[in-house]
């Protein structure tokens, strides 16, 4: 699974440092982006779309659902998963509605990891 790149979307910069050393230790050849917005990762995602998504729910502007639903329609190979602290069920709907996973913070890193090497949405 080399050259595999993952997009790391999250307004907290402490999040974002946490989520890629786990990405880092799994997967230390993957090429990683980071975002703070849904707006910044779909600008970034236009030039070359990532293999993986992590969408934080809640950011200023554009949310994770909004980034989600919109990564969805202009890119469907891109495996794409919400991060969460709030798994509201409107949150579950939404994600299984749109064929997308959700991982609970605070993050279990073995839930990161099976969603990025098996590329399935996570319980």
């Amino acid at each position: 699974m080399s050259g595999r790149t993952v997009l790391l979307v999250d307004d907290s910069r402490v999040a974002r440092m946490m989520t890629r050393s786990v990405v880092e230790s799994a997967c230390p050849d993957w090429v990683i982006w980071e975002a703070s917005s849904g707006e910044e990762a779909l600008d970034l995602a236009l030039t070359t779309p990532p293999d993986f998504v992590l969408l934080d729910v809640n950011m200023p502007g554009m949310g994770g659902l909004e980034a989600a639903r919109q990564f969805r329609a202009r890119f469907p190979a891109v495996a794409v998963s919400l991060l969460t602290a709030n798994i509201q069920d409107s949150i579950r709907d939404e994600a299984s509605q749109l064929q997308i996973g959700y991982i609970s913070k605070p993050l279990r890193d073995d839930l990161l990891i099976r969603f990025l090497t098996g590329g399935t949405p996570a319980p």
